[in-house]
């Protein structure tokens, strides 16, 4: 207490608050900060000398923040962010942590406890590991970095491969307990950036590496985040594009090798890497479902292509499905299934297995395999998955529930089936879909009647979805008088009475222009009598909404 009275502390912030600073600031630091990398050790050191050397003056907390001037070769502004490290700042060139930023962390710290300590229990995970290290070294399994001051680039051997990738997230990653999520994708960044450095030099094979580097990264970081305990909302604000960015990372390697001729001996390694991926799938009890399945199917359809292999990674699957653990969500191993059974030609159970994934998740797949059939023109095998995905429709866009997500929805339903139905001659099937897809697919349900002049069914359309007259533009108004005038006078006499009905002097006037333009159609039709007498009926029914009359004589609708 009475130290930090002395630097000034007390009077700014108070002890406590103070002291909860510094530990937060000390957790951050611990968590960015490997004792394995060779830089790391170096920034704590210099950091280290500048705080020893006395050169951190002016030490005080302004605004939650630790703020101080480091005496150096040239001056440097300090100000430390306990609460979030990536946003304090130095006035010197170096980005991110720099020697500064930690000296006056060490200022900072010896105001709560030992700097010398917080040196030692920093360093005590590396001297914890010593052992094992030098095990994985008699053993022959090096990190991805002594791989390369040894032998320049890591030779092609998986186990090897799998093993330095293990090692490396291990050592930069996993190693530590984390109270912030935040940290993790710098973390996982530097990681990502060691296992790419350590890379083969032929270019074919550094595809490949690439290929199990991005694989078991995402298996890692899966797992990483069951054993933390973050929620799944947690992990999509701090690092859920870490796992994004593998995604694509995957896809375009993938699209790199198919437009090249792999040498044989790589089916020894994409052998390994099918075992690799079932291993990605079964990672995590819940969680990421869709990116599992994604990355599954991705390479499933693009990379394994042997059916004996489909056929036994099928087979896998169900075996797995039939002893889930409590809690285990089955539905990633139900659609890869799904998925193998149409890349096997087995539609029967594929489509039988489809009902048993709930609405909301199976019916976006059901779009993406039309897709693949139709661009493939399997057209025999696309007409049973329209069929089956229009009787689910409904249930999945309730499920959405938002409008706008479910018109984006709809508009990429009718740009898959079209193809179909367009190359097929099947304008019964996409009218089916319109009406299923209602009311989203008015637009072009409408469309499609007009193109076709079905007036009648035009009309029962705009009943269908609530609309009248109200809702016509002047266009639609013209055509309408041109093509069926009879149909806009059934619209105009609803318009008409419903406005009545609201019975105030605005909607009376509204109603009253409505019944004008009723009698220049009765007129253009030569109705007048019909004309005349509802106009009799209705002055009767309303003689008593003496402003309706009054209107009516203004007007001289009477």
């Amino acid at each position: 207490m009475d130290i930090i009275k002395e630097y000034g502390f007390f009077d700014v912030m108070g002890s406590m608050p103070v002291i909860e600073q510094i530990l937060e600031l000390s957790d951050e630091i611990k968590n960015k900060l490997s004792p394995y990398l060779p830089e790391d050790v170096k920034l704590v050191q210099k950091g280290l000398m500048l705080y020893r050397q006395g050169l951190v003056t002016q030490l005080r907390v302004e605004q939650g923040e630790f703020r101080a001037t480091v005496q150096d070769v040239t001056p440097a502004k300090v100000q430390l962010d306990p609460e979030f490290l990536r946003l304090s700042k130095c006035s010197c060139p170096s980005e991110g942590l720099c020697r500064h930023q930690m000296a006056v962390f060490f200022s900072a710290y010896a105001h709560k406890d030992s700097v010398a300590d917080w040196v030692s229990e920093w360093r005590e995970p590396l001297r914890k590991n010593m052992h094992q290290t030098n095990l994985a070294t008699a053993w022959g399994l090096k990190t991805a970095k002594d791989l390369v001051k040894s032998e320049g680039a890591l030779k092609p051997d998986y186990s090897r491969w799998v093993q330095s990738f293990e090692v490396s997230f291990n050592t930069l990653v996993g190693g530590k307990k984390y109270t912030n999520p935040f940290i993790i994708p710098e973390l996982f960044e530097i990681y990502l950036k060691r296992i790419r450095a350590s890379a083969p030099v032929e270019k074919e094979w550094r595809l490949v590496y690439e290929l199990v580097a991005a694989v078991v990264s995402f298996r890692k970081l899966a797992v990483l985040s069951d054993e933390l305990g973050f929620d799944e909302q947690t992990v999509r604000r701090a690092y859920h594009h870490s796992f994004e960015n593998l995604l694509g990372d995957v896809e375009e390697i993938v699209g790199k090798m198919g437009v090249q001729t792999l040498p044989f001996s790589f089916d020894k390694f994409i052998g390994h890497l099918k075992d690799e991926v079932f291993e990605l799938l079964t990672c995590t009890k819940k969680g990421l479902e869709h990116e599992r399945i994604y990355m599954h199917r991705l390479l499933w359809t693009e990379l394994f292509r042997k059916k004996e292999w489909r056929q036994e990674e099928a087979k896998r699957i169900g075996e797995h499905l039939k002893q889930l653990e409590d809690g285990e969500n089955p539905v990633p191993y139900l659609v890869t299934r799904i998925h193998l059974f149409f890349l096997l030609g087995n539609d029967e159970q594929a489509l039988e297995l489809v009902n048993s994934v709930p609405e909301e998740f199976i019916t976006p797949y059901m779009l993406l395999w039309i897709e693949d059939f139709s661009a493939a023109r399997m057209w025999r095998r696309v007409e049973p998955l329209i069929d089956l995905f229009l009787q689910q429709l409904r249930k999945y866009t309730d499920w959405l529930g938002s409008y706008h997500s479910s018109s984006v929805f709809i508009r990429k339903a009718l740009r898959a089936i079209t193809p179909f139905c367009s190359e097929n001659g099947r304008v019964d099937l996409f009218e089916r879909a319109l009406l299923v897809m209602l009311p989203y697919s008015f637009a072009d349900y409408e469309h499609l009647l007009l193109e076709r002049g079905d007036w009648d069914r035009w009309a029962e359309l705009y009943a269908l979805v609530g609309l009248g007259f109200d809702d016509l533009g002047k266009d639609r108004v013209k055509l309408l008088e041109k093509k069926r005038p009879e149909l806009l006078i059934g619209m105009l006499h609803q318009a008409a009475q419903r406005e009545i009905d609201q019975k105030n002097r605005g909607s009376y006037r509204m109603a009253v222009r409505h019944l004008k333009k009723l009698r220049t159609l009765y007129k253009k039709l030569k109705q007048m009598e019909e004309w005349e007498y509802f106009l009799t009926q209705l002055l009767d029914r309303t003689k008593r909404l003496r402003a309706f009359q009054e209107e009516c004589q203004r007007s001289k609708l009477i």
